[in-house]
């Protein structure tokens, strides 16, 4: 059975994704650990991600590098964070976070209740700033 992620990927369900190549997607996270949270997805479902090809995790990586310069720009944070768990959906996935503290990696403090409005409105800012950035997978 796909994971939750597969099928956002492959349009069975909505997400508010703002990155789409060949390799990965990313996408604003439902359940944000602060405002601007995004998690960056390999296509390929590998639940570890050091099962990963070398190749593939280096590409996430990349584009959490684009989306962390977006989330800068757009919410002037401390830092931006950089998490892979793993523990919540059996599909790789890069935590982006912008973070004024470390509380903010902190899995207890996710909103699980945040506005769908807000949630559209971080994907719209993101996709600006990507797109002001020059990049061109911006979905």
């Amino acid at each position: 059975m796909p994971t939750i992620f597969t099928r956002i990927i492959n349009d069975e369900i909505p997400g508010r994704i703002v990155w789409r190549d060949d390799t990965c997607v990313a996408m604003v996270d439902i359940r944000p650990l602060n405002r601007g949270h995004v998690l960056v997805i390999p296509i390929a479902e590998v639940d570890r991600w050091t099962d990963l090809p070398a190749e593939t995790a280096a590409h996430c990586v990349m584009v959490a590098h684009a989306i962390g310069r977006a989330q800068m720009a757009t919410f002037s944070p401390t830092r931006i964070g950089l998490m892979i768990a793993g523990f919540e959906v059996p599909h790789t996935h890069l935590h982006v976070v912008p973070i004024d503290h470390m509380g903010h990696l902190d899995f207890t403090g996710a909103d699980p209740d945040a506005a769908a409005s807000d949630l559209d409105a971080v994907a719209d800012a993101l996709r600006e700033a990507l797109r002001a950035d020059g990049q061109n997978a911006v979905v």
